[in-house]
């Protein structure tokens, strides 16, 4: 199955970059799709350590996620288990798409281009992703390429107001 992948330049030096996806304090500021409001954020940032959030909807719903790192290769990529999750930090199916996979293999990647960043996202199924979930993603790329692209013009101006 080919990946999902969107791919970003933002004009900030690496480290910057870096320390927005890995600090709770900083992508409190940014993380997530467009019109969602980041409420709770914390970061154990070490391989099997979490990044867990919790996130109002524009409708006022609560949403919570979780990325289990799996490896972190500072400041250049990150791979983790994605998944929804609940307030406790349990693993949950996505709260609209029943048969959305339970958990994704996601890599992001950061390189140095000339003072600027280049941002790769990677998402597929985990290997214990059903054949139906592996469909629903296929189905869905629109989807993600609309919420990351959300997520990224936030980085955007994040990025552009922060120093």
């Amino acid at each position: 199955m080919k990946p999902f992948e969107i791919t970003r330049v933002f004009d900030a030096p690496r480290e910057r970059v870096w320390k927005s996806w890995t600090e709770a304090e900083r992508l409190k500021q940014w993380w997530g799709p467009k019109g969602f409001k980041v409420h709770t954020c914390k970061v154990d940032l070490r391989p099997g350590g979490v990044f867990h959030y919790g996130m109002t909807a524009p409708d006022g719903s609560d949403m919570w996620g979780k990325f289990t790192y799996r490896q972190i290769e500072a400041p250049k990529r990150l791979v983790c288990i994605v998944s929804f999750s609940d307030p406790k930090g349990g693993t949950t199916r996505h709260p609209w798409h029943a048969n959305w996979p339970l958990e994704m293999l996601s890599s992001v990647t950061f390189e140095e281009q000339g003072g600027k960043t280049k941002v790769t996202v990677q998402w597929i199924p985990a290997d214990s992703a059903t054949e139906t979930e592996r469909k629903s993603f296929d189905e869905g790329r629109d989807g993600m390429k609309q919420g990351w692209g959300g997520t990224m013009d936030q980085f955007a101006a994040y990025l552009g107001q922060a120093k």
